[in-house]
């Protein structure tokens, strides 16, 4: 986990620039992709993933080491062979995977929140989950520890396939002449991510587009047909906490509703979106018809809200580089506390996002508490080892939360209409 929170240092200045780079574009070119609340929104589900990640919050059904002391066939040494065998099985395997995650109704939970943003930009390819908390991609490797591959081999190629997946997601690279044969380029991956009929569950490739050719899942994009993004069933919601369990809260409601023993069993591995029949007739769902003529979710946001907003995902940016830089001397269970202050920060400013009032009160909480840390410790976690003045940033933060929760809660209401999430 320390490797991977190392390698985090640099990916995410990387990923950030980038990203600054294709908003200027889009404000230059008079093209902007971005939509203040949803970036950020789409940040900070990227943030959860990584603090998850980082903390090793998972159960792994089985490791890839003991896949490979248990079926390896041969033993083979790390040449430039091994490492395009391994990444050639890797992305048949995130093909598999890939598309299991479209087409099995529990799998797609782990899978709606990549999905749920009604922009397509690079802020959009960070929206990854945090409900994957079962491990089981490494029984997808099973051909690689076959032909003995070693895991080493696949721990350094692992993140590297997953990061190069970042590029493709902008709206601002057309079609990429013989490329499009190869890889899975922007515009392909703008059909993945398109609700049109003509699209749906279409481009499941990783970074070669070779296997949706050979399984009958590639579409070209049309020119006729524009791509129009999100989910059939609307998030409705800026807080990527909340919508990382929405899918599934939905099957264990419906689970729990009908009256069949059989489908409150099979709901679970039916295709994405099945509904057992009594529960369809008695608890109808609100799904996106007519993909041209929708509403995109968005809440009153004044200018100051936006603003804080970022400085929020700013704020809790730099606080988790810090846990990461920091990562061994803070221990276990201070990274566990250190990750839930984290997870807290953006449900907590998220939910203002949404206008929803019970926002500041989250904001309180987690502001008192953190006080209270500073002030029984004299410190945040080692900061004042680095930066002196540490203590006293981080105590201005969380002041500054409480006033802005209170302020945006209660006092800058552009409307008193909340817009609800549903069921």
């Amino acid at each position: 986990m320390e490797a991977y929170a190392n390698a985090l240092l640099y990916a995410i200045p990387f990923f950030v620039v980038l990203l600054l780079v294709e908003i200027l574009y889009g404000h230059f070119a008079k093209d902007q992709k971005h939509n203040v609340l949803d970036t950020v929104s789409s940040l900070s589900s990227g943030l959860t993933n990584i603090i998850k990640d980082s903390l090793g919050l998972a159960v792994i059904l089985v490791s890839y080491p003991y896949l490979l002391d248990k079926l390896a066939l041969m033993e083979i040494k790390s040449t430039w062979i091994t490492w395009l065998v391994a990444f050639i099985v890797m992305d048949f395997a995130g093909y598999w995977n890939h598309r299991l995650s479209h087409h099995v109704n529990v799998f797609w939970n782990q899978h709606v929140i990549h999905h749920s943003s009604e922009e397509f930009n690079l802020a959009c390819a960070l929206r990854q989950s945090i409900s994957n908390v079962i491990g089981y991609f490494p029984i997808l490797l099973i051909p690689a520890a076959l032909v003995g591959v070693p895991h080493q081999v696949i721990a350094i190629l692992a993140p590297i396939h997953l990061f190069a997946q970042f590029w493709y997601h902008t709206q601002h690279i057309g079609k990429l002449g013989w490329l499009e044969y190869i890889i899975v380029t922007p515009s392909q991956h703008r059909v993945h991510h398109a609700i049109n009929p003509e699209y749906i569950d279409k481009n499941l490739g990783q970074i070669l587009c070779i296997w949706d050719r050979w399984f009958g899942t590639f579409q070209e994009e049309m020119e006729d047909v524009p791509p129009q993004y999100g989910v059939l069933k609307p998030a409705a919601t800026w807080n990527p906490i909340l919508i990382n369990f929405q899918h599934i809260w939905r099957i264990m409601k419906d689970s729990w509703r009908t009256k069949d023993p059989w489908d409150k069993f099979r709901i679970w591995f039916m295709p994405t979106g099945w509904r057992p029949d009594d529960v369809k007739e008695a608890y109808a769902m609100p799904v996106i018809e007519d993909v041209y003529n929708f509403t995109k979710y968005q809440t009153p946001a004044s200018g100051n809200l936006k603003g804080y907003a970022v400085f929020q995902m700013i704020a809790t940016l730099a606080l988790l580089l810090f846990m990461f830089f920091n990562y061994s001397e803070i221990g276990i269970s201070g990274l566990l506390l250190y990750g839930l202050f984290m997870f807290m920060g953006i449900y907590g400013y998220t939910t203002l996002m949404d206008r929803a009032p019970y926002s500041f009160w989250i904001e309180l909480l987690r502001s008192i508490a953190g006080l209270g840390i500073l002030v029984f410790t004299g410190d945040w976690f080692g900061l004042n080892t680095y930066l002196p003045i540490g203590f006293w940033l981080v105590g201005a933060y969380f002041l500054a939360t409480i006033v802005g929760g209170y302020y945006f809660t209660y006092l800058d209401r552009q409307s008193d209409r909340v817009l609800p999430i549903p069921n």
